[in-house]
């Protein structure tokens, strides 16, 4: 059953040092207050999971969280490139980054795969790119009934999945709703799990569209009202696109960089930017 927790304490017992890490969320409810978190404990050496690495994972990685990005896309959504992980991949700055590269379908795909206990994927997908290539966990596979030719990815299951959402009640059951991910399969997947949220209140309320995670499947659950800032909590918060466009020019610059970690996340409020 989940346990109710502050974020500090449940970063503290869930996220360990060369853990395999994944922070989801689609536009949506990203959990940024956690990877924050997870900065300012200094954690090392984890192998960092996301369909699509933006902002909090430039953060984590210019911190000199991460050595290793699984994932399917990466950008400043809106705005451009991330400084810091290119900074890591060119430079080794702050450290050395491996990366495994894949498309959105394959990383789906390996997240259902290890929600299911499955231990691997099997789609239609990858044909015309170079990513098996380069890419040693991209696997082709003869169909045994039709011989047809297809791809088989292996699965993901996490150390720890950590997302957002807009509640969960007293008992750890966790809901929420609008633009989803693979939030859910991430949960599901993962040996632990961490959800922050906007509320807890006595009872979730039926909202449409809406999915309840119950609380057998959640570790922790950490009441952190705007914990998806700059990204945005439907029926909770706005995007902050103001701070996805100041982001560039500090992720841009080292001693910029540097200055925001000691300013915003070492000794100040989680979630400000300057």
């Amino acid at each position: 059953m989940a346990e109710i927790s502050s974020l500090a304490q449940a970063v503290a017992e869930l996220v360990r040092d060369g853990d395999t890490v994944a922070l989801e969320g689609f536009t949506h409810l990203i959990p940024v207050a956690a990877g924050q978190e997870i900065i300012r404990q200094r954690r090392r050496d984890l192998t960092l999971v996301r369909m699509t690495p933006d902002i909090v994972y430039d953060q984590m990685i210019g911190a000199g969280c991460a050595r290793k990005l699984i994932f399917s896309w990466g950008g400043n959504p809106g705005v451009g490139s991330l400084h810091r992980f290119r900074d890591a991949v060119q430079h080794a700055w702050p450290v050395p980054l491996e990366i495994e590269e894949h498309s959105h379908a394959g990383m789906a795909n390996r997240y259902v795969a290890g929600a299911s206990g499955l231990p691997f994927a099997v789609l239609r997908g990858y044909v015309g790119t170079d990513l098996p290539a380069v890419t040693d966990t991209i696997k082709s596979i003869t169909c045994p009934f039709t011989g047809q030719e297809l791809t088989a990815v292996p699965a993901l299951n996490p150390d720890v999945s950590v997302i957002h959402a807009q509640r969960a009640d007293r008992r750890g059951n966790v809901q929420l709703w609008g633009l989803l991910g693979v939030q859910k399969e991430a949960v599901l997947a993962a040996k632990r799990s961490l959800v922050t949220v906007e509320e807890i209140v006595d009872e979730l309320t039926p909202m449409p569209g809406a999915i309840v995670l119950p609380a057998w499947a959640v570790t922790a659950v950490a009441e952190v009202p705007g914990g998806a800032h700059p990204s945005y909590a439907q029926g909770y918060s706005e995007r902050d696109n103001d701070y996805y466009a100041a982001w560039d020019a500090i992720g841009r610059d080292r001693e910029a960089f540097a200055r925001w970690l000691d300013d915003t996340v070492y000794t100040a409020t989680p979630g400000s930017l300057v």
